[in-house]
């Protein structure tokens, strides 16, 4: 009877053991599946320039994530480069007013890390100046802020963006949704 009760014993602290190395294990995973699907890649620059323009940093990985997956060299059928996917043309007007030597920056200079971020995000802050508005600013990022201004004038868009579902570019209205759902789970994880 003894022999049977300390069988049970040890079973049960087995169990537990068991159960213990389970939940460990379940937690472990889940922080590195949330690591690798929401990097923190480039933190010296995204916190840099996130800082400088006051923008949140979540903000800006939600916007690199969604824009290049975080790849440096990214170049878009439209020839958007780099993390933050910048048209030549926006990456040199964004230049233009950060730099007194205005000449032209080349490809190779875009999508270099450290200048696209630091462009990128003066973009997006430049745009959430301009609409008072992340959601507006998100979709002028993505669909250019001639878009936007005609949405917004035609009625399709509220100024205050509390109808932004009413995007109808299908791929901004999506990107916009993807953008805000990230951010959010960077504020959440950082």
């Amino acid at each position: 009877m003894k022999a049977k009760k300390i069988m049970k014993a040890r079973i049960a602290i087995l169990a537990i053991l068991i159960s213990i190395i389970f939940i460990a294990i379940v937690y472990v995973s889940r922080s590195l599946i949330i690591k690798i699907t929401y990097p923190e890649e480039f933190k010296e620059y995204v916190e840099k320039y996130a800082k400088e323009e006051n923008i949140e940093k979540e903000l800006i990985y939600a916007l690199i994530k969604a824009e290049s997956n975080f790849n440096e060299n990214a170049v878009s059928n439209k020839n958007a480069l780099g993390l933050m996917q910048l048209l030549e043309s926006t990456a040199n007007e964004v230049a233009a007013t950060e730099v007194s030597d205005s000449k032209s920056l080349t490809k190779e200079q875009i999508l270099e890390p450290e200048i696209n971020i630091m462009l990128g995000t003066k973009y997006i802050s430049t745009l959430i100046q301009k609409y008072d508005n992340i959601e507006l600013a998100l979709a002028a990022y993505n669909a250019g802020g001639g878009n936007v201004d005609k949405w917004i004038r035609d009625g399709i868009l509220s100024e205050d963006g509390s109808n932004i579902e009413n995007v109808p570019y299908k791929e901004t209205n999506n990107y916009v949704r993807k953008i805000l759902r990230d951010y959010k789970i960077y504020k959440e994880i950082l």
